[in-house]
């Protein structure tokens, strides 16, 4: 037997030494592109006439009464960015600099996006028709964005303050036929854009990712999702939710043709070769419609194994996990439906996963602990947040050599063959009657009652659990009583409704405060 080793790993055994790299380090691989601008730049090169993207608009053609679809080639898209970087340039944008994109799905919203790249700046995205003007606001005050693009219908809803610029996209810019040479050239640690949280939990905080992290993840595989020229990716999402950066870039970096949606998603999907969704997202679309899907992401929330496995029956299904602060995803696994579990697989490319104890110290392989990033995915940080950033990334013991981790606040533990299993989130282990309950293994459990697709499970006092499940024809008695059959009394949900549906944030995950609201009006109407 190998002597014990000193150092982060020197209490655990020789075997769990060996199996925490092997299990917990991605492969190295090569980046061809440490700026995600230079990609797509390639692509326009390479193939200036083909389609960059379509826009599903929602505007009706009068006379041939049909929906209009606008279009834009890679040669197009990059002499319009070409124009508004030079502009940039003009109102001072210098390398560094966050430019807010306050827009809605749009092909303006695709040049306002490499435009901003290509002045060396970092894009600041919000949905400038969902977004409230106080969170607006909060935006543009915390990214220090002195430069605002949006498009000249919603102009006029930017609290834009003294000395700030709005550019709209929709004006023609004069033609440039390069921007100037920033004052130095963008670096790979430079900023790509600036993210929002959602602000469920408090006021939005600011994340900052850079090229390199946004680059590790699209130009390596599986992130590329095996995007190739021509093939269709489907653009659902909102612009300020992280998993966009994957729809938008991951498919011009590749030379992929972007389909925006308009008011209807399924439309955009059925055209589609991959669909990059949360989970909630992916649950109103029918495989059987969209016969030309290949490759399906999700992330952003857990997947129901009953979702999983009807996709991964006709496409290349990928369970992926991992929050804003470590680059869209720092996991990913392609399941079948004859896996035993649906786990989120392994680390990405570049990057590392620990599964740690409260000291952060890793635990033997099995146990169950939080889980940890290091390597390329680890993001910049928070604007402006110095406690928070000292509460959520730390030093990295491991990769050591200057790196940093961060804390994923998920719960999880390494199967016996290596593969992650997610375990919800340490904030979501709730008290109830003084016992610990984790709520998504309630929820795991009615997802294996006979006909339901979704579940999700809140605490609505201290000695209260309240279920919720779809579609509405499932039997809440029965759900009731496998939570009963599987855990402890305590865990038992006092009532579970059926719904046809579960409502939706503006970020396409299911919103809880939403449930709430619903149990409390029920109650209410009930007295």
């Amino acid at each position: 037997m190998l002597p014990r080793t000193s150092g982060p790993l020197g209490h655990l055994t020789p075997r769990d030494q060996r199996l925490f790299w092997q299990y917990g380090r991605g492969p190295t691989v090569p980046v061809p592109d440490p700026l995600v601008h230079r990609a797509v730049e390639r692509q326009a090169a390479a193939a200036p006439h083909a389609v960059a993207a379509e826009h599903l608009g929602d505007r009706t053609d009068r006379t041939e009464g049909t929906d209009r679809t606008d279009r834009i080639t890679y040669g197009e898209l990059d002499r319009h960015a070409d124009a508004l970087a030079a502009r940039l340039a003009r109102e001072g944008v210098r390398p560094g600099d966050h430019v807010g994109l306050f827009v809605r799905r749009s092909i303006p919203m695709l040049v306002g996006l490499l435009g901003i790249l290509k002045a060396g700046a970092a894009y600041v995205p919000q949905d400038i028709g969902l977004t409230p003007p106080a969170q607006l606001a909060h935006v543009i005050r915390t990214a220090r964005t002195r430069v605002v693009l949006t498009v000249a219908e919603h102009a006029h809803r930017v609290p834009l303050p003294d000395s700030h610029l709005t550019i709209t996209l929709d004006t023609p810019q004069p033609y440039a036929p390069k921007p100037r040479t920033p004052v130095r050239p963008v670096r790979p640690d430079d900023g790509c854009y600036v993210l929002f949280t959602s602000g469920t939990t408090g006021r939005p905080n600011g994340v900052k990712v850079t090229h390199r992290n946004v680059a590790n993840i699209l130009l390596t595989e599986p992130g590329g999702l095996g995007i190739r020229p021509g093939n269709r990716v489907a653009q659902l999402l909102n612009v300020a939710f992280d998993m966009a950066a994957w729809e938008i870039l991951g498919c011009l970096t590749h030379g992929g043709t972007l389909v925006i949606r308009g008011k209807d998603i399924a439309a955009a999907a059925r055209t589609a070769d991959v669909i990059v969704a949360t989970p909630t997202v992916l649950s109103g679309i029918d495989p059987a419609a969209c016969p030309g899907v290949r490759t399906v992401a999700v992330a952003g929330e857990p997947c129901p194994r009953p979702l999983a496995d009807r996709w991964a029956r006709t496409a290349a299904f990928h369970n992926c996990c991992g929050p804003t602060e470590t680059t869209i995803v720092n996991t990913m696994h392609r399941h079948r439906p004859s896996d035993p579990l649906l786990s989120i697989g392994r680390p990405t490319p570049n990057n590392t996963v620990y599964v740690l104890d409260a000291d952060r110290r890793p635990l033997p392989i099995g146990e169950v602990g939080e889980m940890w990033a290091g390597g390329d995915c680890v993001s910049a940080g928070y604007l402006d947040n110095d406690a928070l950033n000292a509460e959520r990334y730390a030093p990295d013991p491991f990769l050591g050599a200057g790196h940093r981790m961060f804390r994923t606040r998920d719960l999880g533990r390494w199967t016996a063959d290596g593969a992650l299993e997610h375990l919800g989130r340490t904030d979501d282990q709730v008290k109830v009657r003084g016992f610990r309950v984790e709520l998504d293994c309630v929820s795991s459990v009615l997802e294996r009652v006979e006909g339901c697709l979704r579940a999700v499970t809140l605490k609505r006092d201290a000695r209260t659990l309240v279920s919720f499940v779809c579609p509405a024809d499932v039997d809440p008695d029965a759900a009731r009583r496998a939570v009963a059959d599987a855990l402890p009394y305590y865990c038992v949900p006092e009532h579970v409704m059926p719904l046809p549906f579960l409502p939706e944030t503006d970020r396409g995950k299911i919103d809880k405060q939403a449930l709430l609201r619903m149990v409390e009006e029920r109650k209410a109407v009930a007295r």
